[in-house]
């Protein structure tokens, strides 16, 4: 897009960052990084190429965390470092989740004046780095390291500016200890073997929180023509399997939806099991979560969001984080979208209506009133934008987009406006203003007609007001699976069962998200009348003996709420073989708010997995069971 067209977020403020990133561009930024697993650190050098974009700036503000080691700040003018000199530095207290770098020059700088800072540092135990044992990897034998910037916590592995307001290109050096692989979020990569150092560079401009890096016994495979799968050894046979032919066409559907495919590569990295996440949409590099292997594709569509987020997040990013539903609104919407195209309405229909039963669950937790319950967050300075982290800008940001579908009539119209968006914002941040104006411009029909002051519907009540979405999409085509489904499970809840009526339905036909639905309902009507839960259980062996997590989730809870010893064991092992958080948390509830006796099993469980845990989980685990049941 053209540099010079003017956007509301470039005045807008992100009270997340204390870096000076209003008087100067990073340009570019390389890190030499070395990592140790015995000390757990990385020593880092990182290089910022920097151009002063407003007069007289006598010192450079830079994000960082206190787990950050500071040990020596140089700046330099020429090309060949002739002139670098060591500079005074001070660190000033900033957040909870943060600090400043203040780097102090040896004169003011000029407008327009190009230089560069060279910074020696010390990561270690940051919050944005997870140093694993082998106990919480697949193969339990080698230790592994990895890193999740989103939102803020990259500041914990090199100072920046680590707001969404900014984006650079990059480049790294990473040595590792032999027989490790280094794997990051870079358009190219190279193994220099010599002293096993791996390089990486990220040509395109992207945000902080992106920069993603991976360390461990890994290994990969092609899956397509731009893709290659990355796990540990024991893993790959299976992500092979799995993902091999599937992710080219999703990009294909995507490219066709929402225009080319910038960054080149998109690589999947496995992740270990304690990973807490489903994903994390770092460009080029993908982490996902190893519960996506279920063995029979079932799960390959969930990955589509990640993909979705190249266009949508990666390429045009929310410029900060009170806006966060422009990435994951219209990523929502993305999905869907592509899921249409494959899948059919009814299917995706289906998965929108879970969606929207989220939302329901979270808004009636937290009151419809709620101030996060808006689309536009108010961040006060000193709140961790991790905190304000729900499924509003997701379902309720979803349901804004799909309005803006509506207005605009024809679906290929307004597949057609996000194409534009994509091509006008790529490389980019922006603010609401910045897409809503763009959308009226785009369809100046609807501008004459005054749609963003519609009332009940107006654009600034839907970014300002807490509450309900004003507008649902119609998910009416999903009832054709939703219908049997409700239908089922109100047999399994009778007093005595009609067999005969439950034989009729063949619910191993079902696609994921039905039987998922399902079961949603056999957890509503939980504790089933008795004697019901055996015959369940016999009735669904598929579902018992699924290496479907999403299945395999719900049959832990239901077995739960209905006491049912006979499948403690079916939850002991699920609770064993992963750590995600969406996963590991609902099940330990059930557990705890059921009997004395599933209360035991969940101290039993938690007392044997902890340390497999990541320190997060771990501690919403321990919260739960230092809670009263409820």
């Amino acid at each position: 897009m053209e540099k010079s067209l003017k956007l509301h977020s470039d005045l807008a403020e992100d009270v997340a960052t204390s870096s000076s990133f209003r008087q100067f561009k990073i340009k570019h930024f390389h890190l030499d990084l070395s990592v140790d697993f015995e000390k757990r650190t990385l020593r880092g050098t990182e290089t910022l190429q920097l151009k002063c974009i407003q007069d007289s700036q006598s010192e450079l503000l830079l994000d960082i965390h206190p787990s950050l080691s500071m040990q020596e700040v140089s700046y330099c003018r020429s090309e060949d470092d002739s002139d670098s000199v060591k500079v005074e530095f001070i660190t000033r207290n900033f957040t909870s989740y943060g600090t400043t770098l203040v780097v102090k020059f040896p004169a003011p700088c000029k407008i327009e004046e190009q230089f560069r800072v060279v910074v020696k540092f010390l990561a270690s135990d940051g919050p944005g780095i997870s140093w694993l044992e082998p106990a919480q990897t697949a193969e339990k034998k080698e230790p592994f390291l990895y890193t999740s910037g989103f939102p803020v916590l990259n500041r914990s592995l090199f100072p920046g500016f680590h707001t969404p307001m900014t984006k650079s290109p990059y480049s790294v050096a990473v040595k590792v200890p032999d027989g490790f692989t280094a794997v990051m979020s870079a358009s190219k990569g190279e193994h220099r073997m010599a002293d096993n150092t791996f390089l990486f560079t990220m040509e395109q401009p992207i945000p902080s929180y992106l920069v993603a890096l991976a360390v461990g016994d890994l290994v990969s495979a092609e899956v397509g023509p731009r893709t290659r799968v990355w796990t540990e050894p024991c893993l790959l046979q299976a992500a092979k399997q799995e993902y091999d032919g599937v992710i080219e066409e999703f990009l294909v559907v995507g490219e066709k939806l929402f225009g080319p495919y910038v960054w080149g590569r998109y690589d999947v990295l496995f992740m270990p099991p304690s990973f807490p996440f489903g994903g994390m949409e770092n460009p080029c590099l993908t982490f996902v979560t190893p519960c996506l292997l279920a063995g029979d594709r079932s799960l390959a569509d969930v990955i589509v969001h990640e993909i979705c987020h190249s266009w949508f997040g990666n390429l045009v990013t929310n410029a900060n984080w009170g806006d966060f539903w422009l990435n994951e609104g219209f990523t929502m919407y993305a999905q869907r979208r592509v899921c249409r195209e494959i899948y059919g309405e009814a299917i995706t229909s289906l998965e929108a209506a879970t969606g929207r039963a989220l939302l329901r669950q979270h808004m009636d937790n937290t009151g419809e009133d709620h101030p996060l319950n808006k689309l536009r967050v108010k961040i006060k300075p000193g709140v961790d934008p991790d905190d304000t982290y729900n499924e509003t800008p997701y379902e309720k940001g979803f349901c804004f987009v799909s309005y803006l579908a509506h207005l605009a009539g024809d679906q290929s119209h307004f597949d057609a406006f996000l194409k534009a968006y994509i091509d006008k914002f790529k490389f980019r941040s922006v603010m609401a203003e910045d897409a809503l104006e763009f959308f009226l411009e785009y369809f100046p029909d609807l501008k004459k007609k005054g749609v963003d002051m519609i009332k009940g519907l107006e654009f600034d009540s839907w970014l300002n007001v807490p509450g309900w979405p004003p507008y649902l999409p119609d998910l009416s085509a999903g009832k054709s699976l939703m219908k049997p489904a409700e239908q089922l499970s109100e047999l399994w809840a009778a007093e005595v069962l009609d067999m005969a009526s439950i034989k009729k339905t063949n619910i191993q036909a079902w696609k994921t998200n039905q039987a998922v639905y399902f079961l949603e309902k056999i957890i509503e009507k939980s504790p089933l009348p008795r004697g019901n839960m055996e015959k369940l259980e016999e009735q669904y062996p598929h579902i018992v003996m699924s290496n479907n997590a999403e299945l395999r989730l719900r049959w832990a809870q239901i077995v739960a709420k209905n006491y049912h010893q006979p499948g403690y064991q079916h939850v002991r092992s699920f609770l064993s073989c992963q750590g995600k958080q969406k996963y590991t948390l609902p099940v330990y509830r059930a557990l705890w708010n059921g009997s004395e006796e599933t209360r035991a099993l969940a101290t039993e469980i938690f007392s044997a997995t902890s340390h497999q845990l990541h320190v997060n989980v771990r501690n919403y685990v321990k919260k739960i069971l230092a809670c009263a049941p409820s």
